[in-house]
């Protein structure tokens, strides 16, 4: 606060502000130009920052007379305007980006990791203050200074981990995860340290007041809080049919944000955690969160975070160097960093059974450092009398450990790729491992096949142990005549385009999808993350490829390519729906199935949908599929109101060899006996007999078998049992020469859904159809039916 009094009264404002301008854009260009040399490195985007800031500063270009003159020292004043702003916007984004279902699961793990880094850095930190007192010359308290030295190694930027993390690939994988969460946890409680080290610090006839500050502080955050909430809804149904709020109403909700983060500045605290809280705490269904995440997102990302890492290494004078006695002094505070996170996070990884590779790159992200650390060096240095010498070692020493991470954790990931890359684990073996988080991603053209892919998403969080991470991607097709160089944002913004390019860029479209998200998150509470890919068709099934291994999920849905008339007929839509299907069918490395939509609940009318259950079928043949689709359906069986049952067809021949389950029954348990048979059947007979001793016999899921001779006689068992069930699960192929499907490919009309899939898309049948395909290796030769 005493940075914006001195800018506030300085006569001269407009030479510092041209001049942090001038700053400000030399680091934009300079950090773009250091990422694309550094890119091809594996080096994220803050340490390009962070050097154009060390270029600028003095310890490069700021040597040089003309550049120093230029770059007047007055502009201090306004990098810590800068600087508060920008912790104030990030914070609150990453609270309200923050996934709260995953912290919930996993906060112990994240506690214990962070704990165990800092506790170690606590431990080293404070028999090394006792020296590092001496040697910087420190003339104020040494208690303080042992605590500041402690906050300093122990502290975790998470905005620069977030940021480190997604660069890396890594933000939605379990060790990515694992490290925001636990810098989360490093960053508030060091944040808290630092207010205890602020009321502590200055004059004791004075901590009285401080500690009225914090509650007062603490009761505007609750009453805030409380007002973002009703704000918020009324916002809502405000712009009910707007895609997103208007700039004044999204400036309003932003400078209440920014009110109550200046007045915690200004009573004496830090208002990292004030922001953060306010984010976490905002609703998260409604066109206000998702304009705030919409607008707020780039120009973080691209200007705020870029300027911030940016001023980080534009204060680092690396000319400290060049005496022996800072330098020992420097290498040693990084040692004691470096080493206190390894030694702790090593320690809390083996106790949780984290692997030690998993735990190496997790100590490195957890020791970068930032906004915490800044608050500090320039807060309390007055009061703990720190010299202008031990200021800048500190700076320099925040700067190396965070530049060190991007290299170190380029190269255990390349040398890891198989560790930390997407791999993609079959359903089938899921269901053997245990239960996991389901990652869902499920496609949609437009608002019509939305309400039943929400309802499997819903069905697919029935298990108590299983946890649904549903992403939707709403696919939107970019016409001929508007493929050109301008960006997405740039079309969708222009408010001079005609309505016929609204309806190609989504449109009403786009209001309805959002309005039956809102509904489904009030209705379930799933919190569904959105995705928006506009492309031509030629290559669509790129960005849904790429969007299934960026988000690592293990099932994409799909809707097919034709849509259920009023009077009950299946019309066909866009072929380039088809197209893309079929291609990612092809070239996508996790689970997919295809969506046949004749309803299944329908998300609005939670009363319909609950008092009457819903009867599912898994249709089970053989093959990897046909697994892979019973795999699926007893996620969604697992809920309470689905009634599931499995269907085995087998050859009439096999019912007197026992082809079938022999069940017997012996005192508590009850066993399967699995038949001899050929090998390509002992996969399925294994699967089956597992899943049979954990799901049927404990009454949750139904078994029937169904004995033919042929297609015609298995098409004839299909159509008695059409009108019985509101879905069919069913693979896509890959049973080989299936003789009990004999002949139904010849009259196959859309090969996409495979034999059995196309027969139950045909006008006979009524229920939803959902036709799975497990991943296979491009390299295999599959036979297919």
């Amino acid at each position: 606060m005493e940075a914006t009094q001195r800018m506030a009264c300085n006569a001269d404002l407009i030479n510092p502000l041209f001049s942090m301008g001038m700053q400000v854009s030399c680091v934009l260009v300079l950090s773009h130009f250091f990422h694309l040399i550094l890119k091809p490195f594996g080096q994220p985007g803050p340490i390009a920052q962070i050097l154009a800031g060390l270029v600028l500063g003095p310890s490069a270009l700021s040597n040089i007379t003309a550049v120093k003159n230029s770059f007047q020292s007055s502009t201090e004043d306004y990098y810590q305007i800068l600087g508060l702003f920008s912790r104030i916007f990030f914070m609150f984004l990453i609270g309200l980006q923050m996934d709260l279902p995953y912290a919930a699961r996993n906060l112990q793990r994240a506690a214990a990791v962070a704990l165990g880094g800092a506790a170690t850095c606590f431990a080293f930190s404070a028999a090394a203050s006792v020296v590092l007192f001496k040697e910087l010359d420190i003339q104020g308290n040494g208690f303080l200074f042992a605590l500041s030295l402690m906050i300093l190694t122990a502290n975790a930027a998470s905005p620069v981990v977030l940021r480190l993390a997604v660069d890396h690939k890594l933000s939605t994988s379990d060790a990515g995860r694992l490290a925001v969460c636990a810098s989360l946890a490093n960053d508030v409680s060091s944040a808290f340290l630092l207010c205890i080290v602020s009321i502590f610090s200055g004059h004791k006839s004075k901590i009285g007041e401080r500690v009225g500050n914090g509650f007062s502080c603490l009761l505007l955050l609750v009453a805030v809080v409380l007002l973002n909430r009703h704000l918020s809804r009324w916002l809502n149904k405000r712009n009910r049919h707007l895609q997103h709020l208007r700039n004044t109403e999204f400036f309003c909700v932003l400078s209440l944000i920014i009110a109550t983060a200046m007045f915690v500045e200004w009573s004496g605290y830090s208002s990292i955690i004030t922001c953060f809280l306010m984010g976490v705490m905002f609703p998260r269904e409604g066109k206000t969160a998702r304009t705030l995440l919409h607008k707020l997102s780039y120009s973080i990302h691209t200007f705020v975070l870029p300027v911030y890492f940016g001023y980080i290494g534009f204060q680092a004078d690396l000319k400290r160097f060049g005496h022996l006695s800072d330098s020992l002094i420097i290498l040693s505070i990084v040692l004691l960093s470096v080493g206190g996170k390894i030694t702790g996070t090593l320690a809390a990884c083996r106790q949780l059974n984290i692997p030690m590779m998993e735990g190496v790159v997790l100590a490195f992200l957890l020791n970068v450092k930032g906004n915490v650390d800044l608050v500090l060096i320039n807060s309390v240095s007055d009061s703990i009398k720190w010299t202008t010498r031990a200021n800048e070692v500190f700076i320099i020493t925040m700067v190396i450990n965070t530049v060190i991470v991007g290299p170190v954790v380029a190269f255990i990931l390349s040398r890891e790729t198989k560790y930390f890359g997407y791999c993609q684990v079959p359903l089938e073996k899921q269901m053997a491992e245990g239960e996991r988080e389901l990652r869902i991603l499920a496609c949609v053209h437009g608002p019509r096949h939305l309400p039943t892919m929400a309802r499997i998403i819903q069905s697919s969080n029935g298990h108590k142990n299983t946890t649904v991470s549903p992403f939707l991607m709403h696919l939107i097709e970019l016409p001929d005549k508007n493929r050109s160089n301008l960006m997405y944002n740039q079309l969708r913004d222009d408010e001079l385009s005609d309505d016929d390019d609204d309806d190609d860029y989504g449109g009403n479209d786009v209001v309805e999808i959002n309005d039956t998200v809102d509904a489904f998150f009030s209705e379930t509470g799933i919190m569904t993350r959105q995705v928006k890919v506009v492309s031509p068709f030629a290559t669509m099934y790129e960005e849904v490829c790429n969007g299934a291994e960026d988000l690592r999920v293990a099932v994409v849905l799909l809707p097919f390519h034709k849509h259920q008339r009023i009077d009950g007929k299946m019309e066909s839509g866009k072929e380039g729906v088809r197209i893309t299907n079929q291609k990612v069918l092809r070239h996508a490395t996790c689970t997919v199935g295809i969506l046949v939509d004749r309803g299944f609940w329908a998300v609005g009318a939670p009363q319909v949908g609950f008092e009457v259950p819903q009867h599912v079928a898994v249709l089970f043949f053989a093959g990897p599929d046909d697994r892979e689709a019973l795999a699926y359906g007893r996620t969604i069986g697992m809920h309470a109101q689905v009634n599931l049952t499995v269907i085995r067809f087998l050859p009439e021949s096999s019912k007197d060899h026992d082809a079938g389950m022999s069940i017997a029954a012996f005192k508590e348990e009850v066993f399967m006996s699995i038949p001899r048979r050929e090998n390509e059947d002992e996969e399925d007979n294994t699967f089956l007999a597992n899943f049979y001793n954990r799901y049927v016999t404990s009454g949750e899921v139904g078994y029937v078998e169904k004995y033919v001779d042929n297609g015609e006689q298995t098409v004839k068992a299909l159509k008695e049992m059409g009108d019985m069930y509101s879905l069919f699960i069913v693979g896509k192929g890959g049973r080989g020469q299936c003789p009990i499907t004999t002949g139904m490919s010849d009259w196959e009309e859309c090969p996409e859904l495979g034999t059995v899939g196309d027969l139950l898309a045909s006008q006979d049948f009524d229920g939803s159809v959902l036709v799975i395909q497990q991943h296979r290796d491009q390299n295999m030769e599959l036979m297919e039916d």
